[in-house]
């Protein structure tokens, strides 16, 4: 391990060769950089990470600055060295070889036996770097009858279930099966990723010895199905859509108040007694048949007819008021502008600034959501202009001098671009 920023954050000791695009292995690589991991991003050297182009938007920095890349793109490429290098000629995969041997983790998420044509598999790398921790993703694995398929987020999240129960009922008004509104396929697999390279750096910290890591995009939205998939699996049954309502709680859902729309949680028979109180029903509270949650679940319709009759005659505020003072879980349903404009939510600190490359101005972001007592997570770079640090980190890795990274760029091997983020540009 090298010596990067080693006493002030949790991974700081941990280098990163990252040869990932979009969204699953960027999500993986921004957390481990956002934990002091120094993660040098690999891009082709003109095209760069496919989401630099997804847009508009483009990010801007606080002064107003527009940046050459999308918000899709900042969204998950804080903190982290890009170095353009084309892997298609050969003395560019020279170059990530020669930088292999000084990383820790080489993570990338190309095609199934892409990688082998330049000589950047796991067998090459480890015959170079036998602690290395190498980790693949994949729409479907490494083995199997899919494994050569090409596949996004969209396409997971049907084929891994978690669409058949996410939407409302076909009856119902909007029903049908539905897409989270995030793509979860790809975010679960690169949390999945990120406690895989973890566990196998302490692996190797304990026995010497790095490993491969095979991660499948189907794999991990499958995982994500936790007591749905049990109750399948357990059952032989198939788990049916809900919409905002819960299979196993009553009242858990979306209420329609006088004024708009609230969330109640009621998640034991206490929290109902509480929830009546509020109500101010007797009626409800004394009925057998709702005093437990099996009664509930069972009578859902008569007792939502008679509850959403009483909401509705006051205001979301009253109820949400109500609701807090007798400790009932509630909320209101926030856009991402009230998300972060709320009071936990800023507190939390969840909205960060990260200067940017040039030190002029910052580029808004959300924040990571771990917070350390002794290490604790840190925004030293904005999303990083492709190539901007080609030069630095071939100078201080490799130990290359001026004349051969000119030499370089001149023959299309990299690319190292100005850092700056040129107003108006998009």
């Amino acid at each position: 391990m090298n010596a990067h920023n080693i006493h002030s954050q949790a991974l700081g000791n941990v280098r990163v060769l990252d040869l990932t695009r979009v969204l699953a292995g960027p999500w993986c690589t921004q957390t481990l950089a956002d934990m002091g991991a120094d993660v040098i991003k690999i891009e082709h050297p003109s095209r760069g990470d496919d989401t630099r182009h997804w847009g508009p938007p483009y990010f801007r920095t606080t002064d107003g600055r527009e940046a050459r890349d999308a918000t899709y793109f900042a969204s998950t490429n804080r903190n982290k060295r890009s170095v353009g290098v084309d892997i298609a000629i050969s003395e560019g995969a020279d170059l990530v070889r020669a930088l292999a041997a000084h990383c820790d983790v080489f993570i990338e998420n190309f095609k199934v036996g892409d990688l082998k044509r330049y000589g950047l598999d796991y067998e090459r790398i480890r015959s170079i770097n036998p602690r290395i921790v190498y980790c693949s993703i994949t729409g479907y694995g490494q083995s199997g009858p899919y494994s050569n398929r090409p596949g996004y987020d969209f396409v997971f999240q049907a084929e891994g279930g978690l669409m058949s129960i996410t939407g409302e009922r076909d009856d119902l008004p909007g029903g049908g099966p539905q897409k989270v509104g995030v793509a979860i396929a790809d975010l679960t697999t690169g949390l999945y990723a990120s406690i895989a390279i973890l566990a196998a750096l302490n692996h190797r910290h304990a026995s010497g010895e790095g490993q491969y890591i095979d991660l499948a995009l189907l794999d991990c939205v499958t995982a994500l199905a936790s007591n749905q998939g049990a109750f399948h699996l357990i059952n032989d049954m198939d788990p049916q859509r809900w919409g905002n309502a819960h299979p196993a709680l009553v009242p858990y859902q979306v209420l329609d108040t006088s004024d708009g729309k609230i969330v109640v949680a009621v998640g034991n028979d206490e929290q109902w007694r509480r929830f009546c109180q509020v109500l101010d029903s007797k009626e409800l509270e004394e009925d057998p048949a709702f005093a437990h949650m099996s009664g509930r679940i069972q009578n859902r319709q008569l007792l939502l007819s008679r509850v959403q009759a009483i909401i509705a005659t006051q205001s979301c505020d009253h109820w949400l008021a109500e609701f807090s003072l007798r400790d009932v879980p509630n909320g209101r349903i926030n856009s991402y502008r009230e998300t972060f404009q709320h009071p936990q939510i800023i507190h939390r600190e969840m909205a960060v600034n990260v200067g940017s490359d040039n030190g002029e101005g910052y580029v808004r972001g959300i924040a990571n959501p771990i917070k350390f007592s002794a290490t604790p997570v840190q925004y030293t770079r904005a999303p990083s202009a492709l190539g901007s640090y080609t030069a630095e980190v071939l100078q201080q890795v490799l130990g290359l001098g001026e004349g051969r990274i000119t030499a370089l760029q001149a023959l299309g091997v990299i690319s190292t671009m100005s850092a700056d983020i040129e107003k108006g540009t998009s």
